[in-house]
């Protein structure tokens, strides 16, 4: 959570917005995407969260927009296209260790539905990691899969700055904004998962 904080201090100075600020947002999320170490959804909504307290408020809010999804989009492509390099080796590690219902199901709503699955997928908390295996256990070549995930990285950057966003705007100062965006992604990522567990819990086992 330390990456998110640091964040938006960056950006309650307005000087080191612009240069440092939206920078280090896009680094920040593309290595978050890359190498998932800290979450970039909360990283988002706390830059939000300050943005809303900018004298540009709609410039800054955008540029959060912008920033975020071209950094999830760069991070996803680059662990896609340094998976495809591994070849057959990767498949063969992967495929016993993500040979689970997750994966599964993710591959059955590729097939059937196509592209337009990443974009809940990467919404989903969890739910990015499963989709880039299927892609590459269904053979997705590279450029298919970053057409295919620039909309869904956009939409996930567009979801988490709306979030922060309302977060900010909850309180006149700009810390108690951050946290409130902080505790609103905390909340809607918990109702994902508890609804995806009763989803699972639901759904009949195959076979």
């Amino acid at each position: 959570m330390s990456p998110a904080v640091e964040l938006a201090a960056l950006a309650l100075d307005e000087g080191t917005t612009e240069s440092v600020g939206f920078p280090a947002l896009f680094l920040l999320v593309a290595l978050g995407s890359l190498v998932p170490v800290f979450p970039t959804s909360i990283l988002v909504s706390a830059t939000a969260a300050a943005a809303v307290h900018s004298t540009a408020v709609p410039r800054d809010v955008a540029l959060v927009v912008v920033c975020a999804g071209l950094g999830a989009w760069c991070g996803d492509i680059t662990l896609y296209r340094l998976a495809g390099h591994a070849g057959g080796r990767l498949e063969e590690r992967i495929r016993p260790r993500f040979d689970h219902p997750r994966v599964q199901d993710a591959e059955r709503r590729l097939d059937e539905h196509g592209r337009v699955v990443l974009v809940p997928s990467r919404l989903v908390p969890g739910g990015r990691i499963f989709m880039i295996a299927a892609c590459l256990l269904s053979g997705w070549p590279f450029r298919r899969f970053a057409v295919a995930e620039a909309p869904a990285a956009l939409l996930w950057a567009a979801a988490y700055t709306l979030i922060g966003a309302l977060g900010g705007a909850l309180f006149e100062q700009t810390w108690l904004g951050v946290l409130a965006a902080i505790g609103l992604v905390l909340l809607v990522g918990g109702a994902a998962l508890l609804w995806r567990r009763r989803r699972r819990g639901r759904t009949p086992p195959a076979g």
